[in-house]
């Protein structure tokens, strides 16, 4: 089966081109195909003619977005329309990554996949956007959500590695809860769901719940860093442009029921991730 991948340079783009290594599969990011451009789009999408696209490029920039939401819109919604157009014309499956960000994170229990999205900040609200456009031009979609999501590339494991480094003290946010994802564990759901036609909506988070000062608090510990102090904050004293939904812990329901398919705990993902970063 064929496979094209948008958003191959982000970090689940560079698992899945990893992972694809040998097959017939197709990386593209902006500077092969601009979603944006919906002739463009289609040209490349067409003349591949692919089973499956998986569309993981983004505006991912939460507090970028706030400033400039028409950018974000453009992307993250006009562009997955454009993709999904593509998809359709020529018979491809697709498979839309989105985000707990979907979520007002009120709920006060892990989201499952039937639960009501509510999103509150433009990245959140252009994504779910984007997520309701693909629903109305497509039947065979896969829509995967996914959260705190780390791998190949800048995220947070790697940004407190780097400052654990450099200061003695760390100040993270200890009110947001969620879960920690890795690209590996992602990328096998993604991999699993294209050879099913059990379309749907889908959460992919590795399993467990915990705030990004404890997250933080076991990276050091992983890498056995026993110098710095992780301090916690609170959202408010980090006074950011966009909510952020407070507590987004995902259970991974669909993925259990429709294909029988359990993600491992994020401690243990995490632990795995830093060994092979150390290496």
């Amino acid at each position: 089966m064929k496979i094209l991948i948008t958003g191959a340079n982000g970090q689940l783009g560079r698992e899945l081109t990893k992972r694809l290594q040998g097959t017939d599969f197709l990386p593209t990011d902006v500077a092969e195909m601009d979603i944006t451009d919906q002739n463009a789009t289609r040209k490349v999408i067409e003349s591949y003619r692919p089973g499956v696209v998986i569309h993981g490029a983004a505006y991912t920039n939460v507090d970028g977005a706030e400033a400039n939401p028409d950018l974000a819109y453009k992307i993250n919604a006009v562009g997955t329309q454009n993709v999904a157009v593509a998809c359709l014309n020529c018979g491809a499956k697709m498979v839309y990554i989105s985000t707990d960000y979907v979520f007002d994170g009120t709920l006060g229990r892990a989201y499952n996949d039937f639960d009501q999205p509510n999103p509150q900040s433009v990245y959140g609200k252009s994504k779910y956007a984007g997520e309701t456009l693909a629903k109305h031009i497509l039947n065979r979609l896969f829509i995967v959500r996914t959260s705190w999501l780390y791998g190949d590339g800048n995220n947070f494991v790697r940004t407190m590695l780097k400052l654990g480094q450099e200061r003695d003290e760390i100040k993270v946010v200890n009110d947001q809860h969620g879960c920690p994802t890795s690209t590996k564990d992602l990328a096998e759901v993604i991999l699993k769901l294209i050879d099913t036609e059990s379309y749907g909506t889908y959460h992919a988070a590795n399993t467990g719940v915990t705030t990004w000062y404890d997250f933080a608090r076991k990276i050091f510990e992983l890498s056995g860093n026993t110098r710095v102090k992780v301090l916690p904050q609170t959202t408010e004293e980090l006074n950011r442009p966009a909510p952020r939904p407070m507590y987004s812990p995902f259970e991974n329901r669909m993925l259990r029921l429709a294909i029988g398919h359990t993600v491992r705990p994020w401690e243990e993902a995490l632990k795995e991730y830093i060994l092979e970063f150390r290496k």
